[in-house]
């Protein structure tokens, strides 16, 4: 059905209205915008910075999040941007190395998708072709802006909804020329990144710093399984390497704590050269030390946080500004895109967003939907850099991370089913938890074999392991929501075979 965009009305007060106002123009904020517009709305994007963005991280959209991209009519995004096809993982421990390809179980062919894979990039390119796609669409306008305050019925400045029990109408922002302007709309959608302004005003923030990510850039480097992304299980985080260009191969080195080596002092080279080269494997090794002596270290600090939204008539919060998982599985994108599918899905049916009731409505129910496939993806995410994480001392999370690694090599099922989670393509809540504790017993069975009936005791050490590392996590993701969200969670759209 066809819808009508409200026409954007100027005052002398430098006040318009709009269908809707989204606040932030990164990958959450520019998909909704082009597909609200697509859909008849008339849309303001708010973006403090239209430049393009340089970022370490977002660089790897996995296969359900180009499904979603596609859903979205935005897969020309990828194009004209030396995006690279990634067709599964490599992972390394100790001089083995396992192949995970994904599962082309969940291809649905009559849907357009023709084989899976996802696609690396840089992601301040694919920002742009985001930005451009919006901006093209003529109900849309990207605007530079600076949003300063969500403003409430009465004309102030609404805070949260028990300060002001009353909806939000609209943003209150400085343009790129230093003016104070005013957008006014039945629908106010931020998504303004991890450093979000609004966040303690339309959620309940539980925010955790694991790690930092430390990137560097190998240059015409040949990967061992080209066009994958590799996983080093080095002491005492992973290491990862995946292509995003013909010519560029990102290296993200995962740095436990709340501190990283210091670069101006050399600390940081020495670093890499003594105690991360020496895991690195060979074939990948002198590429990796031509890059640390060429400098140009870059990093990033790793952020956990569990969606929390508090109902707010008239807002919404999205992307990473609501909800964040470790970065090591590269969920992030999929989830946003997950997400804004879903929203604007449940927002078509509706004329115009003027019914407080029915757009409330909507809105409410738009976050309980998401739970299934956001819980998925951020407990695989923050329980596998767990398990993944390795130099502890615990003779018991030793063993859980070798069963994790030799699990995923017999192939099959055991990989099949891990690896449709963490791609996006069937994130069903209940696979996760059977495959989890399936590793924890695949590891009891390693350690009886070794040491015989004196290894039960390790082997329960082993289960205790594996569920002090995921139950926290479910736990923080919602309990109650999560073992709902095992019984509601999407099946595929087309397996071949049930996994």
């Amino acid at each position: 059905r066809t819808k009508h965009a409200r026409t954007c009305a100027m005052t002398v007060s430098n006040e318009e209205t709009w269908d809707v106002v989204v606040v932030g123009a990164g990958v959450a904020g520019a998909s909704l915008a082009a597909r609200l517009g697509r859909d008849g709305r008339s849309v303001l994007v708010l973006e403090r910075d239209l430049r393009e963005p340089d970022r370490i991280i977002g660089e790897l959209l996995q296969p359900g999040g180009y499904q979603k991209l596609q859903d979205l009519g935005l897969e020309s995004c990828v194009e004209g941007i030396d995006a690279q096809e990634v067709h599964g993982y490599c992972i390394f421990r100790d001089g083995e190395q396992c192949v995970i390809p994904y599962p082309e179980a969940y291809v649905a062919e009559k849907d357009g998708y023709e084989h899976v894979a996802g696609r690396s990039f840089h992601h301040g390119r694919f920002i742009m072709k985001l930005r451009e796609a919006a901006a093209a669409v003529p109900n849309v306008e990207l605007r530079q802006g600076t949003a300063n305050k969500l403003l409430a019925e009465d004309g102030n400045e609404w805070v949260d909804h028990e300060t002001k029990p009353q909806r939000v109408i609209g943003v209150c922002y400085t343009d790129a020329q230093g003016k104070k302007c005013t957008a006014r709309a039945d629908l106010s959608i931020v998504c303004d990144g991890m450093y979000s302004k609004f966040r303690k005003n339309l959620s309940k923030p539980e925010i955790d710093h694991p790690s930092y990510f430390v990137g560097l850039i190998l240059e015409n480097c040949k990967l061992p399984e080209p066009n994958h992304g590799h996983v080093i299980l080095a002491d005492p985080s992973p290491v990862l390497f995946y292509p995003i260009s013909s010519t560029e191969t990102r290296v993200l080195v995962d740095i436990a704590g709340n501190r990283i080596p210091s670069t101006q002092t050399g600390d940081m080279a020495k670093y890499m050269k003594e105690s991360v080269a020496p895991q690195i494997p060979e074939s990948l090794r002198q590429p990796f030390l031509d890059a640390v002596e060429k400098g140009g270290f870059r990093s990033m600090r790793n952020t956990i946080l569990p969606g929390k939204p508090l109902h707010c008539p008239g807002a919404l919060l999205l992307g990473d500004a609501f909800n964040m998982r470790h970065p090591l599985t590269g969920g992030g994108m999929t989830v946003a895109l997950s997400d804004i599918s879903t929203l604007a899905d449940m927002l078509r049916p509706l004329p115009d967003f003027s019914d407080l009731e029915a757009s409330s409505r909507t809105t409410k129910a738009f976050y309980h939907k998401i739970r299934p496939i956001a819980a998925t993806i951020n407990t695989l995410a923050n329980a596998l850099y767990r398990v993944f994480c390795g130099g502890s001392g615990n003779k018991a999370h030793d063993e859980m991370r070798e069963a994790c690694f030799y699990y995923l090599k017999q192939g099959g099922v055991y990989s099949e089913g891990p690896i449709s989670l963490l791609s996006g393509l069937n994130p069903q809540p209940v696979v996760l938890v059977l495959h989890f504790f399936l590793v924890a017993f695949f590891g009891v069975k390693r350690v009886v074999s070794h040491y015989g009936l004196a290894g039960l005791w390790l082997g329960s050490q082993v289960i205790a392991c594996a569920t002090a590392i995921i139950y926290p996590i479910i736990k923080s993701e919602g309990l109650l929501h999560f073992m709902r969200a095992c019984a509601s969670a999407p099946r595929p759209s087309h397996p071949k075979k049930d996994l």
